[in-house]
């Protein structure tokens, strides 16, 4: 999504919020059921419809190991329609303005996720699945919930870091030793704005002027930035993904990670759609990802799990979610700070991993 997400927004401004708004979900009573009997009823309704089918920005590794294990269990098939998440995005809204409803459940990023729900395409559901996650994966209006996370944490290479020179601190980056030795994420201007809120934003611009004081090293790509990190090629990045560091840790590589607070993450979600053309297989699958064994199959696949019943390393601190509105809203204004203190005034190319 961060790739496409102007792509995708500009897209939404030639459609008519008015015709979307008039659509009633003629699945609602189900998506809302809290029956007694709802887990036998969903299913057996579920099995008769046969297939739900799903658009997601999953990795296709994680995405058909999950829905072999569903279609598995219930057996019910599960059509995939992947792409990044801009693409999910524009997929939903060409295929609402022509009167189309093809997708019942989708499962990308949570900026996404809020765009689409802003375009009244996504429907309030319950699952007793939501027991098992934190506030923070679920937002106040309950159109969807984190599946997964990605959070940013600091990763450091253990030949060329000594124990005792490891930061604590975002101000430990500003130590002299660490000039033109820290490498950062050229796109993570989220990351990047939700720090200085978090510091207020006069301290917190003022801190991120220091930093790029450091003259550190601009890279693209976070999965790229582990493989590097392991190489030796710099020593340490504030804008790592977690996960991304534990796959090298897998590999033998000499890295190691810590959450450094305030810790940020990205939300990855799920979300029913309005008008779902098999809402009950629809509701099923969603209590599947979310279940412990669904989360378990998450953590399996080297993903971070948004569930509290799943014991995981990489959730294991304390956190907070990027608001969506930085990437939806205030993308310009960042962007272009960003831009200023990091990449010389040069445009930010975002990309996706």
């Amino acid at each position: 999504f961060r790739g496409l997400c102007k792509i995708a927004m500009v897209f939404l401004i030639g459609l008519s919020c008015a015709v979307f708004a008039q659509v009633k979900d003629k699945n609602q009573d189900v998506y809302m059921y809290k029956g007694a009997d709802r887990e036998k009823h969903i299913l057996e309704e579920g099995r008769k419809e046969g297939t739900v089918v799903m658009y997601t920005s999953l990795n296709n590794k994680a995405a058909i190991g999950i829905t072999d294990a569903f279609k598995k269990k219930y057996g019910i098939n599960v059509l995939l329609w992947r792409s990044g998440s801009g693409k999910v995005v524009q997929r939903i809204l060409t295929e609402a303005r022509a009167g189309h409803f093809s997708a019942d459940v989708i499962e990308t990023d949570g900026p996404a996720m809020e765009s689409i729900y802003r375009e009244k395409l996504l429907s309030e559901f319950y699952s007793p699945s939501l027991k098992g996650l934190p506030p923070e994966a679920i937002p106040a209006h309950r159109h969807y919930a984190a599946t997964r996370f990605n959070f940013f944490v600091l990763g450091y290479n253990t030949n060329l870091v000594k124990p005792e020179e490891v930061p604590n601190t975002y101000q430990d980056l500003l130590n002299p030793r660490w000039v033109g030795k820290i490498a950062i994420e050229a796109g993570d201007t989220d990351w990047f704005a939700a720090v200085v809120k978090g510091k207020g934003e006069k301290e917190g611009l003022a801190y991120f002027r220091k930093l790029a004081d450091m003259r550190p090293q601009m890279r693209t790509g976070h999965s790229l930035m582990a493989e590097l990190l392991s190489a030796g090629e710099f020593p340490l990045t504030p804008t790592e993904y977690n996960q991304d560091v534990e796959r090298q840790i897998q590999k033998g590589a000499p890295v190691k990670w810590k959450a450094l607070a305030p810790t940020f993450g990205r939300p990855n979600s799920i979300g029913v759609a309005q008008n779902a053309p098999h809402p009950h297989a629809a509701m099923l699958f969603i209590d599947f990802i979310l279940s412990r064994e669904g989360q378990e199959l998450i953590k399996k696949f080297d993903l971070v799990p948004s569930s509290n019943l799943v014991d995981s390393q990489l959730n294991r601190f304390p956190y907070k979610m990027i608001d969506p509105a930085i990437v939806l809203d205030e993308s310009e204004k960042w962007e272009k700070l960003w831009a200023d203190l990091f990449l010389k005034g040069q445009s930010v190319n975002k990309q996706a991993d």
